[in-house]
């Protein structure tokens, strides 16, 4: 109600009248609650070849209230948005552990580079929790290990939750090479190097 009228009030029945109307005025709005307050940080260079992969980046941190993760094909980057930093960097870890690795775009949150892979010569690597979501994954794979040194085959396939690497190579230089990539995973059992074989005595 407008103070004239109050005042016009007040004047005709007295103070008591104006505390009647003045109670009867409607409170003032509540200030509308803040937004919550959120996290975003992005990953870029991340193996986004399909639609599955999108959907993989998503279902890595389903698990975690208030987190997002939008990747887009493409642009090879998955955008995290969460509550706060720490539930930040335990989506980050999430889409690691589920085979997504990129550079972040906040020095804040970390990218696990840990794959346990050795930087000594083997015959063969068993490799873990590497996202192959498709066949373009899997071609992805191929052309990944056709380009490191002394690796001549692979068993990866579709949807694959372990596949073994075969060759004379260097389990840290294959996973230092998925993660170029944009992939990563975990590097498992291996088999030494094939001894050279013994070469007869000369007479």
């Amino acid at each position: 109600m407008k103070t004239s009228k109050l005042l016009a009030l007040t004047g005709i029945f007295g103070t008591a009248a104006f505390l009647a109307v003045a109670a009867d005025a409607p409170a003032p709005a509540a200030a509308s609650a803040a937004a919550p307050a959120t996290y975003t940080v992005t990953l870029s260079d991340v193996h986004m070849c399909c639609g599955n992969c999108v959907k993989g980046a998503a279902t890595a941190v389903a698990g975690l209230p208030g987190v997002t993760a939008v990747g887009t094909q493409g642009a090879d980057t998955v955008v995290v948005t969460a509550p706060d930093k720490a539930t930040a960097q335990k989506a980050v870890d999430a889409l690691t552990n589920s085979g997504f690795f990129g550079k972040s775009s906040d020095a804040a949150i970390k990218v696990n580079a840990d794959t346990g892979a050795t930087a000594g010569k083997v015959s063969s690597l068993d490799i873990s929790n590497l996202h192959l979501c498709c066949a373009k994954c899997v071609t992805a794979v191929n052309d990944v290990l056709g380009k490191v040194p002394g690796v001549t085959g692979n068993t990866a396939k579709v949807k694959a939750a372990t596949f073994t690497v075969t060759g004379d190579f260097s389990p840290k230089a294959v996973m230092d090479a998925f993660q170029a990539a944009g992939l990563t995973g975990k590097a498992g059992a291996t088999k030494p190097e094939a001894a050279p074989a013994a070469t007869s005595a000369k007479s």
